[in-house]
């Protein structure tokens, strides 16, 4: 009997970073995540809207993750790390060394958290100038975005911090120079959060004019003069004290990063969709949206020529996908408001002690179930209507100035209450998506198919009221782990081992 010599599996290994926990995959050749752990990281929210993180201790919990996916398997078959991360801001000095982005001095606090919102004043500020950059970020900046927080540094920890300052990374940059000791950055970081444009590099009129012409003057040493495309090898992989933290071979590829949005949107939305009647069958990706449903959710819509959309991010040229714009829509709190009931409506929550055994959203949305009688469930709460931008509208009002709302609440403290109003917040979450799609379809994206991944979309009642509210079909992974999938795709690219990000995510 003969048997054919078996070639040996290969491996790329995907690292992601979210806002509240760590998260390392194991991905063979054909997109299947074969391990997968992750760990909490620590967040510090000093005062209200300011939440700052500790780039160590994310470090740290990125080592750890990722030792524990690749333990036993075959270090020569493991060709290429990706990171993707949040899009928060990390400061260190000409050293490296983390440098406190507070008033307390604490230097391992060296993170502004994305969600942070301390610069108000200076996004207004920012925004009042009209500068042409503008144009790229659906007309307002967020205080999201870098600029407004370096100019808050600036105004606010001038001798601590910014006079100190040798570096400020995007978090996704931050993780492929401790990777590599290159401090390239990422093309996708810079063009969607600093303003940074693929054919024109950085604007130094805007700089100048915001108040920040001192990264003019460094040539821009501080926030990046070294641009690569997401998926490219960066310097020589990795180095023998990352690889040793990692617990991986020094040397193999690592990949320029993605903002983890972007890494969940290149996960999901290049799906082989064939054979199951839906609109976007044998249709370009740009009749596609892919959603990802974390603590935020974002809207990625692609299209081969640049579309100006009224409040949505962009178009920012090969930001997730080569040679295609990309528009991003999105909600501020997703996950994090349908969470928020549990920690402002404790008694209620006491009522269903017995849920914890299935968890509190599956047994939400079986108690739903059991109420709804002969009508749809979306109609149980015809009476409660939820506002849901309890910390601003990103898109596409862009005003971070308004506030959460409920309407229909009774003196009722039970069960029922609970879970109506926890549905009510799913639908408004929905209908937010709804207003995000239909105001991208108004300036010229033709979209028939919603792709979701993410934390969210491993609830049911989320996904098929996002299916009812837009009237879009929702498709969903097989590989439920897309963020993770993306992440490793571009380690896989950054290998060689695929010629680019397209053979790679299809």
């Amino acid at each position: 009997m003969h048997t054919k010599k078996q070639t040996p599996v290969k491996y790329y290994v995907g690292i992601d970073v979210g806002s509240a926990s760590v998260r390392a995959a194991l991905v063979d050749g054909f997109g299947t995540v074969v391990a997968h752990a992750d760990q909490p990281i620590q967040i510090w929210e000093p005062q209200p809207d300011h939440y700052e993180q500790s780039s160590a201790d994310i470090w740290a919990a990125c080592c750890s993750v990722t030792k524990k996916v690749v333990c036993g398997v075959d270090a020569s078959q493991i060709r290429g790390v990706g990171f993707d991360a949040t899009c928060s801001l990390v400061v260190v000095d000409k050293q490296f060394q983390p440098l406190a982005v507070n008033r307390e001095g604490q230097n391992h606090r060296n993170v502004i958290m994305w969600m942070d919102h301390r610069a108000v004043s200076q996004v207004e500020r920012i925004n009042a100038t009209q500068h042409r950059v503008l144009n790229y970020v659906g007309g307002v900046m967020s205080v999201e975005m870098q600029p407004p927080k370096l100019l808050w540094i600036k105004e606010n920890l001038q001798e601590s911090c910014w006079e100190k300052a040798g570096y400020f990374f995007d978090l996704p940059d931050f993780l492929s120079w401790k990777a590599t000791g290159v401090t390239a950055r990422s093309l996708c970081t810079v063009v969607c959060k600093w303003t940074y444009t693929s054919d024109g590099g950085w604007d130094d009129s805007f700089w100048k004019m915001i108040g920040l012409e001192d990264l003019v003057k460094d040539k821009y040493e501080k926030i990046g003069n070294h641009v690569l495309s997401p998926g490219e090898s960066v310097g020589k992989g990795l180095t023998p004290e990352a690889a040793k933290d990692l617990g991986l071979p020094e040397g193999i590829a690592v990949a320029a990063s993605l903002i983890d949005a972007h890494a969940g949107g290149l996960g999901v939305i290049g799906a082989d969709v064939k054979g199951h009647n839906l609109p976007c069958e044998n249709q370009p990706f740009t009749s596609r949206v892919a959603m990802i449903c974390g603590t935020s959710s974002c809207h990625m819509g692609v299209s081969e020529t640049p579309i100006f959309v009224p409040g949505v991010w962009g178009p920012y040229f090969s930001a997730m996908v080569p040679g295609l714009w990309l528009n991003e829509g999105g909600q501020s709190a997703t996950g994090k408001l349908v969470s928020v009931w549990r920690h402002k409506q404790i008694p209620r929550w006491e009522v269903c002690h017995n849920c914890y055994h299935s968890g509190i959203y599956t047994y939400l949305n079986s108690h739903l179930d059991l109420i709804k009688k002969s009508l749809p469930v979306g109609f149980l709460t015809v009476d409660l209507h939820v506002w849901p931008d309890f910390h601003g509208n990103r898109s596409p009002l862009t005003d971070l100035t308004l506030k959460g709302m409920v309407v229909g609440l009774t003196l009722s403290r039970g069960l029922d209450e609970l879970a109506l109003i926890y549905l009510a917040t799913i639908q408004a979450i929905a209908l937010g998506t709804r207003h995000i799609l239909e105001t991208m379809q108004a300036a010229g994206h033709h979209i028939n198919t919603l792709f979701l991944c993410g934390g969210l979309s491993k609830n049911p009642l989320f996904v098929q009221m996002h299916a009812d509210i837009t009237g879009k079909p929702v498709v969903l992974s097989k590989e439920v782990e897309s963020v993770l999938v993306g992440a490793a795709i571009l380690g896989a690219c950054a290998s060689g081992d695929f010629a680019s990000i397209q053979v790679c995510s299809t």
